[in-house]
């Protein structure tokens, strides 16, 4: 919407008064009617650009400011997630810690179970064998024997 207008207009070429006759003022007044006709023109056409651009600044200047609160909205958002994140991290670690002393102590009491079991199978095969013996001695004395001569 611009429009290029030679605006190089010397003030002096305005109110020098020339020595020529009244006829040849007549097309001096026009053409300087023609350029002061042409100036306010130019003059509508740039304040039309200055209100555009003066329009153009202030919007950016409220997607500026529009945008930098929605940063500082992100920014804390995402400063309460890592926080949130690190929270959790060390939650999971203390329940994988936790997780891992429990397995333990699960593999423990098995293997005392496993162990107790045995002794108490262990005793019963050996108070089994007391009684086997007090009741038949002759057996066991001949089953020593052959167990003996092999």
């Amino acid at each position: 919407m611009s429009s290029k207008v030679d605006l190089s207009f010397n003030v002096e070429d305005v109110l020098r008064l020339p020595n020529s006759s009244v006829k040849d003022k007549e097309p001096k007044i026009k053409t300087l009617l023609n350029e002061l006709k042409t100036l306010q023109q130019a003059k509508l056409v740039l304040e039309e650009e200055v209100k555009e651009a003066v329009f153009f600044q202030s919007t950016l200047h409220n997607e500026e400011y529009a945008l930098s609160n929605e940063v500082s909205k992100l920014q804390e958002s995402l400063y309460e997630k890592e926080e949130t994140y690190r929270a959790l991290q060390l939650k999971c670690e203390d329940t994988v810690k936790e997780s891992q002393t429990q397995f333990e102590l699960k593999q423990q009491k098995e293997e005392l179970v496993e162990q107790y079991s045995f002794q108490i199978q262990e005793t019963k095969l050996r108070h089994r064998k007391i009684r086997l013996q007090r009741h038949y001695p002759l057996k066991h004395k001949l089953l020593n024997t052959l167990e003996s001569s092999y």
